[in-house]
């Protein structure tokens, strides 16, 4: 049988043919070890004078069980039943492989001149060969992992619309107005109750300098494409200052690797010691020249508050200098 005639027949069949002469002869099989079950426990049950053997006389046959009275009926009884089931066997393994033989040869089989010329059942209506734009198992694969993948996006995409929307329902109601309670209709709403909720954004001194409002948007007829919105036009102008600040912020991060990494690794002492020089500096020449006649003042007008300033200072540092 040629490789193409047995796919024909497994397709037909929906197994393969040698798969339905083993289960043949495995029932037949089974029928033989039941049978030879049946006669083993059929032989056990028997007393063995009525197989023709001769009972002891020095043993009672009320007294003792019938498989110790006599041992080699017994070993007789299994040796004869294991060499018919040997037997059987055989006979079984000889004769159904000519039943496989003659099958495959003769029954489950077709011509392999015809096989290439039949036609099964359900490839009635199929145009064979099959056109160049007929879709693979491989293109079908690939079309429905796209359908899954946009099925999902399509999802995130949901749930992502759902959450803005979300958020711009709760931004747009602290730009809104409060809408009053049943109870308090009957009072007259009070500008505090009426007002926006981020209406502190622009009733604040720098805001109103700012000009900023929570009204909407509109167009000044006067002006084409000009919005009269002020917190809108701010709002563009912060972020087209954003890349500015970006760019201020790139240029200072190289200057903080120049500062100390901790306030304790601030070498205050030459600090304090440069500060003192230039203070001192500074108070010498004043003196110098207020000293003597005062001809290094010339044209200097020095305040009285200023004289007292510089003696504060001048005591702070002597103050000092004791101190060390």
């Amino acid at each position: 049988m040629t490789q193409e005639v047995e796919a024909l027949l497994t397709e037909h069949f929906r197994y393969t043919p040698l798969s339905l002469i083993d289960d043949i002869i495995n029932t037949v099989n089974t029928i033989i070890y039941r049978a030879i079950e049946a006669i083993e426990n059929g032989l056990f049950s028997i007393p063995p004078q009525q197989l023709g053997y001769s009972p002891d006389s020095d043993t009672s046959t009320n007294s003792i069980a019938p498989d110790t009275e006599h041992p080699e009926a017994k070993d007789e009884i299994e040796n004869g039943v294991h060499q018919l089931e040997t037997l059987l066997e055989a006979t079984v393994d000889k004769t159904f492989d000519k039943f496989e033989i003659y099958t495959l040869r003769n029954i489950l089989t077709v011509p392999d001149d015809l096989a290439p010329w039949m036609r099964l059942g359900h490839y009635e209506g199929l145009t064979l060969p099959l056109p160049s734009n007929t879709p693979t198992p491989e293109s079908i694969l690939a079309l429905r992992r796209k359908v899954q993948e946009t099925r999902k996006l399509n999802l995130s995409l949901r749930n992502t619309h759902a959450k803005n929307a979300t958020t711009t329902t709760q931004l747009r109601s602290l730009l809104s107005s409060p809408l009053p309670k049943a109870e308090e209709q009957v009072s007259p709403p009070s500008s505090s109750s009426t007002d926006p909720l981020l209406a502190f954004l622009t009733t604040q001194p720098s805001a109103k300098s700012l000009g900023l409002s929570l009204s909407q948007p509109s167009l000044n007829p006067t002006a084409k494409g000009r919005s009269t919105n002020p917190l809108e036009t701010n709002i563009q102008f912060f972020i087209s200052q954003l890349p500015a600040l970006r760019q201020a912020l790139a240029e200072l991060k190289p200057r903080l690797k120049t500062l100390p990494e901790k306030v304790g690794d601030v070498d205050w002492e030459s600090r304090r010691e440069e500060r003192r020089a230039y203070i001192e500096g500074r108070v010498r020449k004043v003196v110098d020249g207020i000293g003597g006649s005062g001809e290094g003042m010339k044209g200097v007008k020095v305040g009285r508050e200023e004289v007292r300033d510089l003696e504060r200072v001048v005591g702070d540092m002597g103050g000092e200098r004791m101190e060390e």
